[in-house]
């Protein structure tokens, strides 16, 4: 039996509007409220969103993250959080650099608040169906240019980060791992495979072959690993084979698209009973700490 602990990383807004759950934190006391409350049901990590749209808005401000961050570590300083960011820009858009991009980043790190950096290494297509069923025919394009993925890795170097390394398509992956080869992927670094559950969808879908294309990508690099699945439901879909196979789970309402509207908390407190079920136990905020070697 795996004696590993596992991580539980609770995605707690996103884009979701209230529209969608009413339950989904916006204002920054609800985003407070909210990630204490998961924290104190099992999470080991908190990642959200300010309530700056997802799309189109590629320089999102520090501000309310500061606000919401340092009242979460009055209460918990070992809290492991970290943001979002900004969306890149399409060929006719007005240039927004990376540096613009992840400005954000690097304030709330000289502020103290972040254990972990992000890193989305790579570009992939958005987008729902149009009323015939069709892909719509829009221009949404999140963009992240060979460019743009060396300044995000050597900012989290720079300020001794954890990255949330963010794998949207096998690609991604294997560019995150031509860094690793070499050395310069940071030290604390989590493997986010993201799984596609919408429709037409991203990436692979929720299923035990696809996480085992994945974890052939990663056989040997010794590098931790988690599962989310955007716009379905983790928990009904891949986890049970994840935590089987030693790795990690992201649950919460950015992700959630299922048929119910719960809350986080009992999102959280669903993947801990999972977890246990499978005889493995939830990490503590320190274990996951050490689990992924984060510096600060």
């Amino acid at each position: 039996m795996n004696a590993t602990p596992v991580i539980i990383e609770a995605a707690i807004n996103g884009g979701t509007p209230k529209r969608r759950n009413p339950h989904v934190p916006r204002s920054i006391d609800e985003i407070v409220d909210n990630a204490l409350a998961c924290i104190d049901a099992g999470a080991a990590i908190v990642h959200n969103h300010n309530d700056e749209p997802v799309n189109g808005t590629p320089v999102h401000a520090a501000g309310p993250y500061l606000a919401a961050y340092a009242r979460i570590r009055e209460r918990r300083p070992d809290a492991i959080l970290y943001p979002t960011m900004g969306s890149g820009t399409l060929g006719g858009a007005a240039h927004v650099s990376m540096a613009e991009r992840y400005a954000h980043v690097d304030e709330l790190a000289k502020a103290g608040h972040l254990r972990m950096g992000l890193i989305d290494p790579g570009s992939v297509d958005l987008g729902g169906l149009d009323g015939d069923g069709l892909p719509a025919a829009i221009d949404a394009v999140y963009v992240n240019t060979y460019a743009d993925v060396r300044h995000m890795v050597e900012r989290c170097a720079a300020h001794r980060l954890g990255p949330s390394v963010s794998i949207f398509e096998p690609g991604f992956l294997r560019l995150a791992l031509a860094y690793h080869a070499r050395g310069a992927l940071p030290r604390g670094a989590l493997i986010k495979l993201y799984f596609g559950g919408g429709t037409p969808g991203f990436g692979l879908p929720p299923t035990a072959p696809s996480l085992a294309a994945y974890l052939a990508l990663l056989d040997g690099t010794g590098l931790p690993w988690s599962v989310a699945v955007l716009g379905g439901d983790v928990l009904g879909t891949i986890a049970e084979e994840a935590v089987r196979r030693g790795g990690h789970l992201r649950v919460g309402l950015e992700d959630y698209g299922g048929p119910r509207t719960p809350t986080n908390v009992e999102l959280v407190q669903e993947a801990v009973a999972l977890i246990r079920r499978l005889g493995r136990r939830p990490a503590t905020i320190s274990e996951a700490a050490e689990l992924l070697g984060l510096q600060r």
